[in-house]
């Protein structure tokens, strides 16, 4: 189960799990027979590193940012070395099959998921091109039919006209902070912990520096301004654009896909607005979403159909890829009858927001049942 942005690992946060919030969602999947791991990858980075990451966290091995990437965008090839929590993936077994896994991603870990899906399958041209086979990393090869399933939950996959709101790195910060303050008052920014992993772009925390120090040097960084390889821009519904132009739904993988829903229709104006239960740091962002159109020549047009939104994330982005794509969605029936290389789209999730389908800010038994329902329509899928 792959977070999204500002996600961590277990291991951070004072304890505060991304699945599950003051429970491990992960723990009561396992508890129920399920192989279940959380990855942490990079909180803030685009999908591309964070899918080269995700690779080596689960294979094994050094994360490759590939060589043509890191060209061009500046930055070190080579990141951290992992031991791999699954290193046979891949791997042929006893019963000559592939092992394979299945994918979850909430938010933008669906788009990694849906990134690292699509170097598996097809590589990249371009580091084939500038990288000789001795050096290339086995992900940019291709061919490789890893992946069983895909499953996003709460996903921007054409964006988010939140990050319209030109935002910048550290408000959108300071509101992930103020956020997890309201659920666990001893998380302040001095002791928040989280990771960058910006290794990569030399924005390593050093030995003995306060955590207060290592922030401000990331938020004060001048990769925010200069660079397309980060959060920022693959959140953004142009940005969104660009991942689906090349990132295309595999013939031999099911997707499947999950949508929260926590806004109705204002009787007077017509606008979308949160519904009560919403989480209150996520109100600001609802209403901007919930009367936004953009008609500018370029970008992604945004319409009223964008307007129904869980507080990040719009019902209709999170359905499937559209802008730049050439993806197919059908209604999920049942596991007899779904179909690879489409989207499979399971349901909206009524007055569920962003945060609380992962259970991060509420646990609620109603949710974690559609979480048991998912693993068993995974469990059940044909070979």
């Amino acid at each position: 189960m792959v977070h999204g942005l500002f996600g961590w690992g277990n291991d951070e946060l004072n304890g505060k799990n991304y699945w599950g919030g003051s429970e491990s969602l992960r723990q009561k999947l396992i508890d129920k027979g399920y192989q279940v791991y959380t990855p942490t990858i990079g909180p803030v980075s685009s999908n591309w590193d964070r899918a080269c990451e995700l690779y080596a966290y689960i294979k094994g091995g050094t994360v490759d940012y590939g060589e043509a990437h890191s060209k061009k965008f500046g930055h070190s090839r080579y990141g951290r070395t992992y031991p791999g929590i699954y290193p046979s993936w891949g791997n042929i077994s006893n019963s000559k099959d592939i092992q394979k896994i299945h994918l979850i991603g909430h938010s933008m870990g669906g788009q990694t998921i849906r990134t690292l899906a699509e170097l598996l399958k097809n590589g990249s041209t371009e580091e084939r091109t500038i990288t000789s086979k001795k050096n290339l990393s086995p992900l940019f090869l291709g061919n490789k039919s890893w992946v069983d399933s895909i499953t996003t939950i709460a996903t921007p996959h054409d964006g988010s006209q939140e990050a319209h709101l030109k935002y910048g790195l550290e408000p959108l910060v300071h509101q992930f902070v103020a956020m997890l303050a309201v659920e666990n008052n001893a998380i302040t920014i001095d002791n928040l912990n989280l990771d960058f992993q910006l290794d990569q772009w030399g924005l390593k925390r050093n030995s003995g520096e306060s955590y207060r120090n290592y922030f401000d040097r990331i938020i004060k960084s001048n990769i925010w301004k200069k660079t397309n390889d980060l959060s920022v821009w693959d959140l953004t519904p142009e940005g969104a654009r660009e991942l689906n132009t090349w990132v295309k739904a595999q013939d031999d993988i099911y997707y499947f896909s999950l949508v929260c829903e926590d806004t109705h229709e204002d009787g007077i104006t017509h606008h979308q607005i949160p519904d009560k239960n919403m989480h209150p740091i996520l109100i600001p962002s609802s209403i901007f979403m919930g009367c936004y159109t953009n008609n500018k020549q370029g970008d992604v047009a945004i319409d009223k159909t964008w307007w129904k939104n869980d507080g990040i994330v719009s019902v209709i982005s999170a359905i499937c890829p559209r802008a730049g794509s050439t993806d197919k969605m059908v209604y999920y029936n049942n596991s007899a009858h779904v179909q690879k290389g489409v989207w499979n789209y399971i349901k909206s999730i009524k007055s569920v927001d962003h945060l609380k389908v992962v259970q991060m800010t509420e646990n609620r038994p109603a949710l974690e049942q559609e979480f048991f329902d998912l693993a068993q329509i995974l469990n059940n899928l044909p070979i």
